[in-house]
């Protein structure tokens, strides 16, 4: 087991003090959000690594960002249902879950997963190569995992580079790297070598950052970690060097996702949890 910093003190080392800065509560309106997620790690020596530290300070930090739950699968189901649905381990679960995905298409806008390694063709096996059912939410929703229509918009993380070239992301995706890139495998200088050489030069590209908000954390934290986790947020429309210094959770981003995309909610922790405010441009 690697030792680790506490995560609120350790955050304190590259975080930028909120008092620093001024911003407004209001999520603006969102073209374009992307999650990346990431697993468990400490907030702290993630928010240490390079390219994590050169997002939470071209954008905004958290020093108090919490996950749900021990293991993986909660979180992400969290994440995008706004409840853990009664999941508690990892084991593939199918879900009657309304989700993100639901509200989306309801205000007829579009959504996608980028997920490394899947298979397509609605693969619900638990693995396949270095690529984790656990880690993909959207399969374990049976109104998605039944249609294959909708199902199609889960595709290999190959597609994206298509996408952003061709004009056509979505207005929210998720990206799932996989067990050797989102350091379940690995470890954290390897996850964020990677994400530094895949999503690096994507921050110079207009085709991609146009309105583009950046959503980065972790599904949850060591064993020893209190459950407190790295997240930030980058795009134009965020004060760079921010902090949001309030508790927040995989809650507080779907919540402000559903409202910088209209979105309404989804009735559940999504409805009570606060957006994250104060560091929009």
């Amino acid at each position: 087991m690697r030792s680790v910093m506490s995560g609120a003190l350790a955050v304190s080392l590259w975080a930028v003090s909120p008092a620093s800065f001024a911003g407004t509560d209001t999520v603006p309106a969102l073209k374009h959000v992307m999650i990346v997620i990431f697993e468990n790690e400490d907030a702290g020596p993630s928010g240490q690594q390079p390219f994590f530290a050169k997002l939470a300070q071209g954008g905004a930090a958290f020093s108090d960002f919490h996950a749900e739950a021990h293991p993986s699968q909660p979180n992400y189901i969290a994440l995008t249902s706004g409840g853990k649905q009664g999941v508690a381990n990892d084991t593939p679960v199918n879900l009657g879950a309304r989700n993100i995905a639901d509200l989306i298409e309801a205000k007829g806008k579009t959504w996608k997963v980028y997920a490394e390694d899947y298979p397509g063709n609605c693969f619900t096996g638990t693995t396949s190569g270095r690529y984790a059912r656990k880690h993909n939410p959207f399969i374990s929703y049976t109104d998605i995992s039944g249609d294959a229509q909708r199902c199609a918009n889960i595709v290999n993380a190959t597609q994206m580079a298509t996408d952003i070239a061709n004009g056509q992301l979505p207005d929210y995706a998720f990206y799932v790297p996989n067990l050797d890139n989102d350091a379940h495998d690995t470890n954290l200088a390897y996850a964020d070598n990677w994400y530094s050489g895949a999503f690096g030069p994507l921050l110079t590209d207009r085709n991609f950052m146009d309105g583009m908000l950046l959503i980065t954390t972790f599904d949850e934290s060591t064993a020893s970690g209190g459950n407190i986790i790295y997240a930030s947020l980058y795009g134009d429309m965020v004060k760079p060097g921010s902090t949001y210094s309030a508790r927040a959770d995989h809650y507080s981003l779907l919540r402000t996702i559903e409202d910088g995309l209209s979105l309404g909610n989804l009735a559940g922790a999504d409805s009570n949890a606060a957006s994250i405010g104060g560091i929009w441009q």
